[in-house]
């Protein structure tokens, strides 16, 4: 497969877009679910994987944007930081994603994923410290909210994410990573 037209990325973000908008209401139906398994979080971290890091910071600052629109969730009071580390997770992966050539598919989106959602969090912390929550926000408040809470969230992330973009390749609705070598005959 060729490398994905500029048409084809921009169709997978507007999707991924989308999926910012369901898969937080189908995960808020069930109390606190949405910041334990962060639902948002994975179609940003697919856009970035696959269609690039401009892309990705397209989802990330678009998702939640849209669904705070149209559904109130993120709340406001959430909705900057959640903006700041979503757009960090899509920039990251996509840069990560093209930087990183061990040669072995899941490798290479592990890597992108854990220094991603590191990144993300860091970054995210360092705003809401200094930023959104100037002079109330802790350490401890950092860990809470982006580790503890959310670790069932991370570990499907983890989990999900490398398995699907795999599965796209395999059916060929992207290009793969690392062709097959052209056996001779």
């Amino acid at each position: 497969m060729s490398k994905l037209s500029s048409v084809k990325r921009s169709i997978i973000t507007a999707a991924c877009i989308g999926l910012c908008v369901v898969l937080p209401m189908a995960f808020h139906s069930i109390p606190n679910a949405g910041r334990v398994f962060l639902p948002m979080h994975i179609p940003v971290l697919l856009s970035g994987l696959i269609c690039g890091w401009s892309f990705g910071l397209l989802c990330g600052l678009a998702g939640p944007l849209l669904s705070t629109l149209l559904t109130g969730m993120p709340p406001l009071a959430f909705l900057p930081s959640m903006l700041v580390e979503l757009a960090v997770y899509g920039v990251v992966c996509g840069l990560l994603i093209n930087l990183v050539r061990t040669k072995n598919l899941y490798t290479d989106l592990y890597i992108s994923l854990v220094v991603a959602l590191l990144a993300g969090r860091v970054v995210a912390g360092i705003a809401q410290a200094l930023l959104f929550s100037a002079g109330s926000y802790s350490i401890a408040a950092w860990t809470g909210s982006y580790f503890v809470t959310g670790w069932p969230g991370i570990l499907l992330q983890l989990a999900l994410i490398p398995a699907v973009v795999s599965a796209l390749m395999k059916a060929k609705l992207i290009p793969a990573r690392y062709p097959a070598a052209r056996q001779s005959a």
